[in-house]
């Protein structure tokens, strides 16, 4: 029997999956009242004539636009001139750990722009996952490493004393975060994909948000996708690209209500102490950055510590995104089965008041869009079998409907471009004639692939079948110096 740590100790104690809470009927409510409501609103195809017969439709339209209005209303402040960082903050050490396997290819120009950086990090730790590709000899010709033992960190780097190297048996990224975790010993631990790249300032970003914020246990960057030079990955990198913009504007609105969930484990920072009380990364789960989250705002609340969670404008970087059709497929299939995970192991916080915003704003929104998905998927559906029968009468009015959606999404989308560029100083591929040209073929392209992922994500999530699965690199695999 594996002897269990002091951290796999307070993971147990801390997780909801592994010691459950009692749910409250408020959370059962708003569960079954969300599957109810889409039945009955799918039946009006069957039951209603007119423009009632896509009432699925009209109300997925609805809520998408609420939360577009909430994103916009939380998000005006961005357009006033940003604070000046604090200065008068105690400056936190930072060591950064990059969970990697099997990416010899990746793992040089990742390390470089971390070396690069304006401010950069007091340790930097490899914690290779039981790689069995060319990662020995490339960390031996680009730094002069010695591969240390299973379980055993190497000596430092000739010429460069922040570098090391953990070798841990191949158990998954949560576990070798988990174990890189309990050999740092800096204030601030920053999680880095090898895939990501950071930009220049990005570190002395997030370290300055640590200094300036003693409560702040955990804080995400801005990333923005790169998908490769071929003509699927332009694709995809052009789509990814706005619906990142728009994801990380709603993120900081979620902040503004203390209610963010969403960081993003490729570049991400956390207060060593606090992801040590809360038990680190759960390997069970496939969106561990996201799981973890909640247990931070889980004990924050149960012991009114106040803890707050951020997303830094400042802070930004690339990371190499899907570029075909089935990686981008997969990658939502993931994120949504663990995203439906998370959301079922944490029920007990929805409608829950002892959680704030958090409990009663955040959390049944996140239960409405476990279903989003499907409305969208059945929405489009509903209209298609309008238009094959001949039903042509019912069909205007429903694209009518769409054309008005569209026109509102491309008015907030060019709008929220200006408050992107101003949050982060970040314009590049960010032309307002190709955001058009996107915001109007994105609902009947782009946004249905998401669903389909999704959709797919829920299969996976009620048969058990989730997985990693192999993600290629793209965008900068094989890069050097």
């Amino acid at each position: 029997m594996r002897r269990m740590t002091p951290m796999s100790q307070s993971l147990v104690a801390q997780s909801p999956r592994l010691t459950p809470r009692p749910v409250p009927f408020a959370s059962y409510a708003i569960m079954g009242s969300v599957v109810l409501l889409f039945i009955a609103l799918a039946a009006q195809a069957f039951f209603r004539t007119g423009l009632a017969s896509w009432s699925v439709g009209i109300v997925y339209i609805i809520y998408d636009t609420a939360l577009l209005a909430f994103t916009a209303t939380k998000t005006r402040k961005l357009m006033q001139s940003p604070p000046l960082p604090a200065t008068d903050g105690v400056r936190p050490t930072l060591g950064v750990i990059i969970a990697a396997h099997n990416e010899a290819g990746v793992l040089g120009i990742t390390i470089d722009t971390l070396i690069a950086q304006a401010d950069p990090p007091d340790l930097i730790l490899i914690a290779d996952d039981g790689s069995s590709d060319d990662t020995p000899a490339e960390l031996k010709r680009l730094y002069g490493l010695e591969m240390p033992a299973l379980g055993a960190i190497s000596g430092a780097a000739p010429g460069l004393p922040s570098l090391y190297w953990l070798r841990v048996p191949h158990g998954g990224k949560a576990r070798a975060l988990n174990q890189a975790i309990q050999q740092v010993d800096t204030d601030v631990v920053l999680t880095v994909d090898a895939d990501t790249l950071l930009d220049a300032g990005a570190l002395a970003a997030m370290r300055g948000a640590f200094a300036a914020e003693p409560g702040l246990v955990a804080a995400t960057g801005v990333l923005t996708p790169i998908c490769g030079p071929s003509l699927s990955g332009r694709i995809f990198q052009w789509f990814q690209t706005y619906e990142y913009v728009r994801n990380f504007l709603s993120r900081y609105a979620w902040m503004r209500v203390d209610s963010l969930l969403l960081i993003s484990g490729a570049f991400a920072a956390f207060r060593r102490d606090a992801l040590i009380t809360v038990g680190g990364f759960d390997p069970a789960c496939l969106v561990e950055d996201y799981e973890l989250i909640h247990r931070l705002h889980r004990h924050s609340a149960d012991a009114g510590l106040g803890w707050t969670i951020r997303v830094i404008g400042g802070a930004t970087a690339r990371t190499d995104a899907p570029a075909s059709l089935m990686a981008f497929l997969r990658q939502r299939r993931r994120w949504f089965g663990g995203y439906l995970q998370t959301q079922y192991w944490n029920r007990d916080m929805i409608g829950n008041p002892h959680f704030g915003s958090l409990g009663t704003a955040q959390m049944p929104v996140k239960t409405l869009d476990t279903v989003q998905p499907i409305y969208g998927i059945a929405a489009f559906i509903i209209l298609t079998v309008l238009v094959v029968t001949g039903k042509f009468m019912l069909a205007w009015p429903i694209l009518v409907v769409m054309i008005i959606k569209i026109v509102v999404d491309l008015a907030y989308h060019l709008w929220s471009l200006r408050l992107y560029a101003r949050w982060t100083g970040k314009a590049d591929g960010l032309g307002m004639g190709w955001a058009i040209v996107a915001a109007m073929l994105e609902p009947f392209t782009f946004q249905l692939l998401r669903h389909i992922g999704a959709t797919w994500g829920w299969y996976s999530f009620i048969t058990g079948r989730e997985t990693w699965g192999l993600q290629r690199r793209t965008a900068i695999e094989g890069a050097g110096r």
